[in-house]
């Protein structure tokens, strides 16, 4: 602990000199070799014996991250690390690889201001890689590139050095397509990454070594001398003369940003306030004097502390005992503790200055995704678009009915560290239901419920949860309110797909609507016409409600009531009671009782609902069910197996290419029939299939399929087997 603790009293020294501080993330593919590359970064500050630098895996402290061999949670390390005589403080986020964690990386990307990018020089570019690339383009988090595992090329491929070579730049180039793809237009050729310049590098995580160009006029070292070590089996002569944790972190403090350099750029992307305001400007120069705001990327649960909220702090500093709101919750919150992480330690300090990532407790408001302040008046950071859905399911049951109440406050705990998590009381059943993003992800969770929270519970069946939307267009549809007094009169029809696609990238905020011209700007360029546009309520999902009415008396009076009728019918739709997407909801006319104590809410919304409902019933309603993209990498002579596997799952192959003597396969499979798979490719295969899925969105249920589902999905929910018709509405 004592290397430890010299440590962060040396980081105290250079926490607020922000241009020696680098904020930085590790991101990959899955078993790349992120959480050996930290080991080493670790190792190289001194915090770990450099032997065990690689085999510790010293973030992987979670016992389920240890079981798997998997990285699940995002961890943080504060480091210091010394630079042509300058002391430089390194805030760490290494982040898990499974594409079920995958929203531990998007948060993590909204705190760090660079990433490396590691990819396996076997394996290349995968699909994650892609993912993760996107994520750290998507918050301009600058990119820079480790090819890691070069001694497998060399060792078990047994490639030439010119094959070694021609490896490595179609590795690059292919990184390179998707910074051009994705990266802000400012940056796409600043941000390409070279060999030349050092951006890239080359090495072995496991074996402790790495190269760069810069490092190489450096030593002397060239590709051959590592060709020769590598094949002549003695990489620790090798990890002697090209330190891995020099090679990187140089890279790290040479070519990423520092919070003064960054905050400049990336304050107006995250942040929709008015940067010319002080506490824009107190966040733009990263003034650590101005108001305090600290965004919330992680709630660590400490079995001791209590919930440690873990992020970002933009703006002003933080000190114990300080009074802070968390933005659209009540009341202050008083900080009990300021510290840095230094992987399983939380090591408490004075103070925290703005451009750190830091660990704080006493924030019983805050959640993952929440803006924290010393101004309850500040406007909060852009909310943190993840790329996946929660689209597995599981109920959840206390085996003791004494638990009950301990099983509600667990799960609320659950969904609160890990907001990719959602959590559900089914009225009707009286269910507690637990989405996730796929099956590893529950079962980790569950785990959790019962070992860290000491509670035991009984799961369901893993099941899909569906979304309903509609194929036509439909009404107006006249609803009726209980006293007949009131009544409206509702169209709808399936939504734009380029507005739905900007929703879902964040382009159109679905928070509350600030700049209304501004939104029915966009909306009119993206293909939505001015009347609408102009009249839009609220965006709940990638549904909207727009007013196309003309001075209707008392309509205003019953806005936010007509609001909460929306939310409730895109909640739960007509036909299963799933969550509704990509539809239009049009108010064209409304008859309002002239007294106000005859439309309360009791009136006015069973009568808009039924309404949208008897409109989606009318527009004919289908089920869209979730997909996924499945990557398998295979040996040629097994490839059969795989495709058999696939069709039984009814999986549609997209494309197949050969290299050598594997075959990768690329699938797109129905979630629903994914559940066992991992069993399944392994006996198919002998354990030679190396696969991975990416959520692939929600696409129509075959028409063979829909009523057998629907059924299926009412039974489950204790509803009448068949969905209501639209003269039930009209009643």
């Amino acid at each position: 602990m004592g290397r430890k603790e010299d440590n962060i009293k040396r980081a105290q020294k250079v926490m607020d000199k922000h241009e020696f501080i680098r904020n930085i993330g590790i991101a990959a593919h899955i078993d790349h070799g992120k959480t050996t590359l930290s080991d080493n970064l670790i190792a190289g500050a001194g915090m770990m014996s450099e032997e065990l630098a690689g085999k510790q895996l010293m973030l992987d402290f979670d016992e389920q991250e240890q079981a798997r061999g998997i990285t699940i949670n995002a961890a943080n390390v504060s480091m210091v690390y010394t630079y042509k005589g300058s002391e430089y403080l390194i805030n760490l986020i290494d982040t898990p690889g499974h594409v079920d964690f995958g929203g531990d990386v998007t948060r993590a990307m909204r705190a760090v201001d660079g990433c490396i990018i590691v990819a396996c020089a076997v394996e290349g570019v995968m699909p994650q890689t892609e993912t993760v690339v996107r994520q750290a383009l998507k918050e301009k988090a600058r990119p820079t590139l480790f090819i890691n595992k070069v001694d497998r090329l060399i060792n078990e491929l047994k490639v030439t050095p010119e094959q070694m070579q021609q490896r490595f730049i179609k590795i690059i180039s292919e990184v390179n397509q998707l910074i051009k793809k994705m990266a802000p237009e400012e940056y796409k050729k600043d941000w390409l990454v070279q060999v030349e310049d050092g951006t890239v590098a080359f090495g072995s995580a496991y074996h402790n070594w790495a190269i760069s160009a810069p490092y190489m006029k450096k030593t002397g070292i060239s590709f051959k001398d590592i060709y020769e070590y590598c094949a002549g089996d003695d990489q620790k002569t090798l990890a002697k003369k090209s330190k891995i944790h020099e090679v990187l972190l140089d890279m790290v403090i040479e070519h990423m940003p520092d919070p003064l350099t960054a905050q400049k750029y990336r304050i107006p992307h995250i942040w929709h306030g008015d940067v010319e305001s002080d506490v824009g400007q107190a966040m733009v120069t990263c003034d650590s004097k101005g108001p305090t705001v600290f965004m919330v990327t992680k709630i660590w649960m400490d079995p001791h502390a209590g919930e440690v909220a873990v992020g970002r702090l933009y703006g002003g500093s933080i000190v114990k005992g300080q009074e802070l709101y968390t933005i659209g919750m009540h009341g202050t919150n008083r900080v009990q503790q300021v510290g840095v992480f230094v992987g399983p330690d939380r090591i408490t300090v004075d103070k925290a200055v703005s451009g750190n990532v830091v660990a704080v407790t006493g924030l019983k408001n805050a959640v993952a995704g929440s803006t924290v302040t010393s101004d309850e008046a500040i406007e909060a950071f852009e909310k943190i678009i993840h790329i996946s859905e929660p689209v597995v399911t599981v109920a959840i049951e206390a085996k003791h009915m004494k638990d009950l109440p301990k099983l509600v406050e667990v799960l609320r705990t659950v969904a609160k560290a890990d907001p990719s998590i959602h959590v559900e009381i089914n009225q009707e059943t009286g269910e507690h239901l637990m989405s996730g993003m796929g099956e590893l992800h529950l079962e980790i969770t569950e785990y959790r419920i019962v070992h860290e929270h000491g509670l035991e519970i009984q799961c369901s069946e893993p099941i899909v949860v569906y979304r309903e939307t509609v194929e036509g267009m439909a009404g107006p549809f006249e609803g009726k309110s209980p006293n007949k007094h009131n009544r409206f009169y509702f169209e709808v029809e399936p939504l734009e797909p380029e507005i739905v696609a900007a929703i879902r990238s964040g382009e159109i905020p679905t928070e509350k609507i600030k700049d209304r011209k501004k939104l029915a700007r966009q909306l009119q360029d993206l293909g939505m016409s001015k009347e609408e546009a102009k009249g839009i309520y609220k965006i709940h999902g990638t549904n909207i409600f727009t007013d196309v009415t003309k001075g209707i008396q008392y309509l205003h009076e019953t806005r936010e009531l007509l609001l909460d009728s929306f939310d409730e019918a895109m909640k739960w739709g007509p036909r299963s009671r799933e969550p509704v997407i990509s539809l239009k909801v049009r108010l064209v006319d409304a008859k309002l009782h002239e007294d106000a104590i005859h439309r309360g809410p009791a009136q006015v919304i069973p009568a808009a609902r039924s309404s949208i409902y008897g409109a989606m019933v009318t527009a004919k309603t289908i089920l869209m069910e979730p997909k996924q993209k499945v990557f398998v990498n295979i040996p040629h002579d097994l490839m059969g197996n795989v495709n058999r596997e696939l069709l039984q799952r009814r999986a549609t192959v997209e494309d197949m290419t050969q290299e050598g003597d594997m075959t990768m396969v690329i699938a797109k499979a129905p979630i629903a029939e994914m559940f066992g798979f991992a069993s399944a490719i392994r006996s198919a295969t002998q354990g030679r299939a190396l696969w991975t899925t990416e959520f692939a969105g929600f696409e129509k249920l075959p028409i063979d399929l829909q009523s057998k589902v629907t059924t299926e999905i009412r039974n489950r929910k204790g509803l009448k087997p068949d969905p209501p018709t639209a003269d039930y509405y009209s009643a």
